[in-house]
């Protein structure tokens, strides 16, 4: 595996586990350590895009099926929706 893509994913590791509250952290960091070597690029991509939500839009989204319009319907939200801990 190339390195730009490692650094890559190294950074989405840490963009999810400090977060700023403890049950964010929680949350993603189980999510993206369980996904991260499964996913593609344009995955990888996607989840970039997700992890730039703010914590309170991603939560709603995983409790309480609140769909903010910014959540784009693709494979990194549904398999996030069916994530469990």
């Amino acid at each position: 595996m190339n390195n730009k893509l490692e650094i890559f994913k190294k950074r989405l590791i840490y963009r999810a586990g400090y977060r700023g509250t403890k049950e964010m952290d929680i949350l993603l960091s189980s999510f993206v350590n369980k996904y991260i070597n499964t996913l593609d690029e344009n995955q990888l991509l996607e989840l970039d895009k997700f992890l730039n939500f703010e914590d309170e839009i991603i939560l709603n989204f995983y409790h309480h099926n609140i769909i903010e319009q910014q959540i784009d319907k693709n494979s990194i939200s549904k398999i996030f929706k069916r994530f469990k801990i």
